[in-house]
């Protein structure tokens, strides 16, 4: 399997109930050094936590790299990010917000992964951001993913932020210009899983998250199963879904019912018509905010990461996901997602379309032309949901 790197161990953590332990307890094992690379570093619970742990790091003399993005960790005050410098932690912000009121296409690119890794040697990524997940007036903990990675992969994901710690670091003239040629570390196998790093970026990786997912979808023959917080597909990840449905794959999609971004949120049902013409089941999660961003397909093939199903990941963010080929991984998320769908999603039917109010309809196309616009802007592929082709 080209890109797949064997001998892994690949273990899936659902939330930060389960995620922050193993943050933290990686944390207190660290020997040399740590990247820690967020779009959100919040002051609250989780955050503090976190600081704390680094912190405990940098006292028995472990070098600390951390790095948040300008917009989505603009709320991050002074003060935690004053003591976590006393105390050693190098921070670094990744395109620092100058003005919030000029409109320019790179204020969109932003620095979305999640992305952990210890010593070289463990790793963790997903899409699970540094604030607490439970703090949701009075829901659920919103659902969500990250995986814990050991084995040969860890190579790959140190490589990348190493990386990108140079070239911030350079962009904003705090050090020489970044040595791309850094030699790979050589990590030794953990178990027996197939699994690969993806990128998006700018650069090297602009469509490699979406090329991975249009692949694996192209050859599905049995099921496919996509949870995803913010579902605004362009043309070619839209056909792909409905070329499966009408082959006979079950496609199920997974999406937010409770949602923070209300024009989002209505965008997105622009597309479920024609999706729902084709055999695609949709399901609104309800029970809590929806902020994973996973699939399974065929039952052998999972991805868990920071990219959303949107032009802002699929074009413009720094997103990392993890695609694993393996049975027994596949079957673990695919049992987590059908458990969440059975406890806490509505099928949506075709039926209930018909009867939307008309200033729901309005709100709908309102905000599907408003996002058109916009995916105009940053010149990304999104032709009218109606038509076939």
């Amino acid at each position: 399997m080209k890109g797949y790197f064997a001998g892994n161990r690949i273990t899936l953590l659902k939330n930060g109930a389960e995620y922050f332990p193993a943050l933290e307890a990686a944390f207190d094992q660290a020997q040399e050094h740590i990247h820690l690379e967020t779009y959100i570093f919040r002051d609250d619970e989780s955050g503090r936590r976190i600081a704390q742990a680094l912190m405990r790091a940098t006292g028995r003399g472990v070098k600390i790299h951390l790095m948040v993005d300008g917009f989505g960790a603009r709320p991050l005050p002074d003060k935690l990010l004053q003591a976590m410098r006393d105390a050693g932690v190098q921070v670094l912000v990744h395109r620092p917000e100058i003005s919030r009121w000029r409109l320019r296409r790179y204020r969109l690119w932003r620095l979305h992964r999640k992305l952990v890794v210890v010593d070289g040697n463990i790793a963790f990524v997903g899409g699970i951001n540094i604030i607490n997940d439970a703090d949701f007036s009075g829901m659920p903990p919103q659902y969500d993913y990250a995986v814990k990675v050991e084995g040969p992969l860890v190579g790959e994901i140190y490589d990348a932020v190493r990386r990108l710690w140079s070239l911030v670091s350079w962009a904003q003239l705090r050090r020489a210009r970044p040595r791309d040629q850094e030699p790979k570390i050589a990590v030794p196998p953990a178990g027996t899983m197939h699994a690969r790093f993806l990128l998006r970026d700018n650069l090297r990786h602009r469509r490699e998250i979406e090329r991975a997912y249009l692949r694996a979808i192209g050859k599905a023959r049995h099921e496919i199963m996509i949870a995803n917080a913010y579902f605004l597909p362009g043309t070619r990840f839209r056909h792909a879904l409905i070329a499966a449905a009408e082959r006979g794959v079950r496609v199920v999609v997974f999406v937010q019912g409770q949602t923070d971004h209300a024009m989002a949120n209505y965008a997105k049902q622009a597309f479920y018509g024609r999706l729902l013409r084709a055999g695609v089941e949709i399901y609104e999660y309800q029970k809590s905010v929806l902020h994973a961003k996973a699939a399974v397909i065929d039952g052998v093939w999972a991805t868990v990461g920071s990219s959303n199903i949107d032009p802002f990941s699929l074009v413009l963010s720094r997103e990392a996901n993890i695609a694993v080929y393996d049975r027994g991984f596949a079957d673990e998320l695919r049992e987590s997602m059908q458990q969440e769908m059975d406890g806490g999603a509505v099928r949506v039917m075709a039926e209930s379309l018909e009867r939307l109010p008309r200033y729901k309809r309005f709100l709908i196309w309102l905000s599907y032309g408003i996002v058109r616009m916009m995916m105009g802007f940053v010149n990304y592929p999104h032709h009218d949901p109606k038509s076939r082709r």
